[in-house]
């Protein structure tokens, strides 16, 4: 039985893995059969709440994960990917494409990826437009779950909140970058987390390691990192993984888990402070910088004119 901490995920009432499997590291592997390994092993060890997207490695990262999910795994994970459309069209279109490549009937939540744009919520939440399409997927039992996700700026989630309130609907979750980075600059956590925990709609958080920049820099390790993020009132850290060995890391820091008192979770704040002053260390936050931004350099996704 794994020992792995499990959490409410929002107001589903689904219980979820407190770590969740970063799809962006499944597909950049040389050989199919690792990513597949290091998938069954981290369910094999209780990790259930699985990411993915549908622009992952052109798509790679899902079917490695599909093939991965057979013979029965798919019924022991929670599986969440990300669409970019945000017209029916294309958002209808890359669901189809996400549910054959994932080789499932249903998608457990689906996720508006890449809310990076403050124009972004009105094209979704337009009436007719991505969200009324994924509502009747919903009901036609293609998707249980929805939610949306992004790393640009916490003024924009919190729009993206409002405009769907306004038209009276509540997503289920909300994907943003957590962890002691983002605590110092334009933060997520001290912003968005909130509102979240007030609405018990489900936190999932991502960029928790700094794109490995915090554990790689000595200025804290990969567990404090991903403890400081779990004492959060979040449902899930999200955190990739390539092989084997990085998984056993993580499941060693998942296992060790207790929540960190407030004099600790201090200590490392004024560690990293002066790493998370600015977005020079964040550049997931940069208005300048489209490394990050799969959606700005491939804007034809969106099908914005469609």
């Amino acid at each position: 039985m794994s020992d792995i901490p499990y959490r409410v995920l929002g107001s589903t009432g689904e219980r979820v893995s407190a770590i969740g499997l970063g799809g962006a590291h499944i597909g950049s592997q040389e050989r199919e059969q690792d990513s597949i390994e290091v998938i069954r092993r981290a369910i094999e060890n209780g990790i259930t709440f699985m990411d993915n997207s549908w622009d992952y490695h052109g798509g790679n990262s899902e079917i490695r994960m599909g093939k991965a999910l057979r013979d029965g795994y798919r019924e022991k994970v929670f599986l969440m990917t990300k669409i970019d459309g945000q017209s029916r069209k294309t958002a209808l279109d890359q669901l189809e494409q996400s549910l054959n490549r994932l080789q499932t009937d249903t998608i457990d939540l689906l996720q508006f990826h890449e809310i990076i744009r403050i124009s972004d919520p009105d094209y979704i939440l337009a009436p007719g437009s991505a969200l009324d399409a994924v509502i009747e997927a919903k009901k036609a039992g293609k998707v249980r779950y929805i939610g949306f996700t992004g790393h640009k700026s916490p003024d924009i989630h919190l729009a993206m909140l409002k405009k769907a309130r306004e038209r009276g609907f509540i997503f289920d979750t909300v994907q943003m970058p957590l962890g002691l980075l983002d605590y110092h600059y334009e933060s997520f956590g001290r912003k968005v987390l909130p509102v979240l925990v007030e609405n018990n709609i489900g936190a999932l958080g991502m960029k928790t390691l700094g794109s490995g920049y915090l554990p790689e820099s000595g200025i804290v390790t990969k567990r404090e990192c991903l403890h400081y993020a779990m004492s959060l009132p979040v449902s899930v850290v999200i955190t990739g993984f390539k092989t084997l060995e990085e998984l056993d890391q993580t499941l060693e820091a998942a296992r060790g888990f207790e929540p960190l008192s407030d004099a600790k979770q201090a200590e490392l704040l004024e560690k990293t402070k002066p790493a998370g002053a600015g977005a020079g260390n964040q550049l997931w936050k940069s208005a300048e910088e489209s490394r990050f931004d799969a959606t700005m350099r491939n804007p034809d996704w969106l099908g914005r004119d469609m």
